[in-house]
């Protein structure tokens, strides 16, 4: 499992983590019942301390992203479709406001961030 943290970031260590495990379960790279690796394991491979990594797995599980089974370790939890259409939604409608926030404070018109969206979509 591929995940990069930066120090010189805002963002919490732990939440840069949860974030980027979240994002593979949602692009489908983590499948229903994949094993995550171990709290240790993951602290040492990114050399952070076991707490932080604890605390990223903590969210995981409160979100319903994970599960922990005592003594085996923590899997990815099963989704109901439709509430995972729903989170990958949310998470679109999110950075789709900030889209909107910035076009606003620079002038732009609804049209303008349509037609820029219309040609980002074709080229990805």
């Amino acid at each position: 499992m591929k995940i990069i943290v930066s120090n010189s970031s805002d963002e919490p260590i732990y939440e840069q983590i949860s974030k980027q495990i979240k994002g593979m379960i949602l692009k489908g790279e983590l499948k229903e019942g994949d094993l995550l690796p171990s709290i240790r394991g993951l602290a040492k491979e990114l050399q952070i301390s076991v707490i932080t990594t604890k605390r990223a797995y903590d969210e995981l599980e409160r979100e319903g992203f994970i599960e922990t089974v005592q003594g085996k370790g923590s899997y990815v939890a099963g989704q109901n479709k439709e509430l995972m259409r729903e989170k990958k939604l949310k998470i679109v409608e999110e950075k789709l406001m900030e889209v909107v926030k910035e076009s606003k404070q620079l002038g732009l018109k609804y049209e303008e961030v349509e037609e820029m969206l219309k040609i980002l979509f074709q080229e990805v």
